[in-house]
């Protein structure tokens, strides 16, 4: 495999017992790209974004992560990734200062960095006043944006998102698109998954839809809007695409 993209997964299955949750499926992410990750509830997408993050062993196939064996290689892979998950997991009885130094020091971001940085990305998130409380008394909303804090301090080449905007209000989930977008074009990779497709649609340079552990498209939502001949939005594409296209029924005395 070349070194031109970020990752490259090939025949990728993960079974759990018989159930495959991802059943060979192959794709290619570049290098400063935004990857939009799409799919419903039970698709495999937190599986997917688990295994390439070293998380999950797959059962079968192959994935590199700048030009690395995800299995082989996965300490220095672990240096140079961040990930988000779709649950803030921190130490509660931690002060948000007292966290973020902890990232620093495990990921060996020099001091001068750390003075530095910390206090901006606190600031920038509105949690920089309460820096010295304990992480437990914080909402899911401050939860979240302390831990993309914590990624963005050892500037990970790529980044692997889970639901990035959960809980964030309109101001932050604005700050955070306007960071993703920005640093895609400093040549961070962003991986993401999300059920926001409007935000899928705005920002990612090539759009992924996954369902039962396949892939269904993978393009650009330019060519994806050509192929279903609509002229249509990305959400009634992923909804065709899904199979979700007439809705649920609803019950009649509701």
């Amino acid at each position: 495999m070349g070194s031109v993209n970020a990752a490259e997964v090939r025949d990728l299955v993960k079974k759990y017992g018989d159930f495959k949750a991802l059943d060979g499926i192959s794709f290619d992410i570049k290098k400063g790209e935004i990857f939009a990750f799409l799919g419903p509830n039970g698709a495999g997408k937190t599986t997917t974004v688990k295994v390439l993050t070293g998380l999950l062993k797959p059962s079968s196939g192959h994935v590199n992560i700048l030009g690395m064996d995800i299995v082989k290689d996965i300490d220095l892979i672990k240096e140079k990734i961040g990930f988000v998950p779709d649950q803030p997991y921190v130490y509660p009885y931690l002060t948000a200062f007292e966290y973020m130094r902890t990232v620093g020091d495990i990921y060996k971001v020099p001091s001068g960095r750390q003075k530095k940085m910390i206090d901006e990305l606190l600031e920038m998130f509105e949690i920089g006043d309460r820096a010295g409380e304990i992480i437990d008394s914080f909402s899911h909303g401050m939860k979240q944006k302390l831990v993309i804090s914590g990624v963005l301090l050892h500037k990970p080449e790529i980044m692997f998102l889970d639901e990035p905007l959960v809980g964030l209000d309109p101001k932050s989930a604005r700050i955070v698109k306007d960071l993703f977008v920005k640093l895609s074009k400093q040549g961070t990779t962003i991986f993401m998954c999300t059920h926001v497709l409007e935000i899928a649609q705005k920002l990612a340079d090539r759009i992924c839809i996954v369902n039962d552990g396949k892939i269904l498209e993978l393009d650009t939502f330019e060519n994806l809007r050509k192929k279903d001949g609509s002229g249509s939005d990305l959400e009634s594409i992923y909804l065709r695409l899904t199979g979700a296209v007439n809705g649920a029924v609803l019950p009649e005395d509701i």
